[in-house]
C-alpha cells in the first residue's frame, strides 16, 4: 500500500508541497487542503484536469507570513496568460475530516 501512496503523492504534489505537508502534526489535513486548492484553481481557469494539465502544474506554497500562494507551471500557466489572469488568490480551511478552498482570479 505504501508504494501506491507514494506514487499518488508524487503525481499530485510538487516536491516543495510535499516538503511542507509531510511530517506536520496534521499532515493529512494539509495535503487535503492543498488538493482542494488545486481543484479551486482549475475551476477558476475553467479547464478541469484535461487539455494537458497535470496536478503539479498548480503549486500551492505559503509566503513568509504563512498565507497560501498559487504558482502556475506548464499548461496551467499558458492558460492563465491566454486569459490575462495575472494572479489567483486562494483561501484554504481544513479540519480533521474536511478541507475546503476557494480561488479568485485577478486580471490586468
Amino acid at each position: 500500500m505504501h508504494r501506491y501512496r507514494q506514487r499518488f503523492l508524487e503525481r499530485v504534489y510538487t516536491p516543495a508541497e510535499l516538503k511542507y505537508c509531510l511530517g506536520r502534526k496534521r499532515e493529512l489535513e494539509h495535503l487535503a487542503g492543498r488538493f482542494a486548492a488545486k481543484e479551486a484553481v482549475l475551476k477558476v481557469l475553467g479547464t478541469g484536469w484535461r487539455k494537458g494539465i497535470n496536478w503539479t502544474d498548480v503549486e500551492i506554497l505559503n509566503d513568509p507570513s504563512g498565507q497560501p500562494r498559487v504558482s502556475l507551471h506548464g499548461r496551467c500557466l499558458e492558460v492563465a496568460q491566454a486569459r490575462n489572469i495575472r494572479e489567483i488568490l486562494i483561501s484554504i480551511s481544513h479540519i480533521e475530516t474536511h478541507a475546503i478552498a476557494s480561488a479568485v482570479a485577478a486580471g490586468g
